[in-house]
């Protein structure tokens, strides 16, 4: 695990040829932003995979190339907000 800026807020823009799982197949929306729970970098891959709650309160590990920032809003709490 490494540490990440606490409130940061990703969206899904779900590319092809990224790994899978592919986000919006998982309980993903493109109309809502998630906040990363945590991060994980395997050693044989440079993808980075953010921790996030998926719509039916899911933990899924997506690949970097899938996402997007929203921003840093230290002060909410919630798992998802949408856009």
């Amino acid at each position: 695990m490494i540490w990440i800026e606490q409130g940061l807020y990703l969206r899904v823009v779900q590319m092809e040829n990224a790994p899978k799982p592919y986000p919006l197949d998982s309980g993903f929306s493109p109309h809502a932003a998630y906040r990363a729970l945590g991060m994980y970098n395997p050693s044989e891959t440079a993808d980075a995979y953010f921790i996030l709650s998926n719509d039916r309160d899911e933990i899924w590990f997506i690949c970097n190339r899938h996402l997007r920032t929203v921003g840093l809003f230290p002060d909410i709490r919630d798992f998802r907000y949408l856009l």
